[in-house]
């Protein structure tokens, strides 16, 4: 089973790129989508050519801003949206999909902004994701998925030492909310694979970012640690173009 992450930055835009050949190409089991900045009927009309998948879509109240999808060639046992608390679920930043063996979260996880004006709001985001991880865990094994919006260490990111405590996705605040997720059993696929390996899946569109390969690692794939022997791969595709982001993915045995 395959499984691919992917921030979009527009679905309507990137579906008039190379985005539908990619897909197939690339022929997910299920793919998350974050960032879709449409409302539900316009994801789903520039989805449309994927009929061979069942489209679940969550948008913001806010026109053309964050927004999910989840695409699957199995129909899930139950989808529902939002993590529960009303400060959180304006954005239509999370679609949970149950599987027979396992949860799959795919979330939009929210920015701290310039100035690290949201930062407040990213930590009890974080705290109220954990418990909300937590709580599902009781019942079967969880896969979370999507733009967290934070690289956990040094190596996930081309310059840590200028951006630590300074730009939004690396202050000490907001590693502790990976780290939370980690130290309460959850796997990083693509380290649990690759420890040492650099490579990023996020570029700014500035300074001609993603040529230099000047990136962030800050999409990933999370299992509960139930899942471990079940992991067959993790993988970051760097050549899939379309959005300042690049798919990453797992395949499970």
């Amino acid at each position: 089973m395959k499984l691919i992450s992917f921030n979009v930055n527009g679905v309507r835009a990137i579906t008039k790129k190379t985005f539908i050949d990619d897909v197939r190409l690339m022929n997910p089991d299920v793919l998350c989508l974050q960032e879709t900045k449409a409302n539900d009927a316009q994801t789903e009309e520039a989805l449309a050519a994927f009929d061979e998948y069942f489209i679940y879509t969550s948008s913001a109240v806010r026109p053309g801003y964050s927004g999910t999808a989840v695409l699957t060639k199995t129909k899930p046992i139950s989808v529902s949206y939002g993590l529960g608390i009303a400060e959180h679920d304006q954005e239509g930043r999370s679609i949970i999909a149950e599987y027979d063996n396992f949860f799959l979260v795919n979330c939009y996880v929210p920015n701290s902004g310039s100035e690290l004006a949201r930062l407040d709001y990213r930590e009890q985001w974080d705290a109220d994701l954990l418990n909300f991880l937590q709580t599902l865990e009781k019942t079967k094994p969880v896969i979370f998925c999507g733009d967290l919006n934070v690289a956990h260490k040094a190596i996930d990111l081309a310059n840590p030492k200028s951006n630590y405590n300074k730009s939004a996705g690396f202050t000490q605040r907001e590693i502790n909310g990976i780290e939370n997720l980690l130290n309460a059993g959850f796997i990083d696929t693509f380290r649990h694979f690759y420890p040492e390996e650099i490579k990023y899946s996020w570029w700014s569109a500035r300074f001609n970012s993603r040529a230099k390969n000047v990136g962030w690692r800050i999409d990933y794939f999370l299992t509960s640690a139930s899942l471990k022997d079940q992991l067959k791969d993790a993988f970051i595709l760097n050549e899939i173009m379309g959005s300042d982001h690049c798919p990453v993915g797992i395949e499970l045995k």
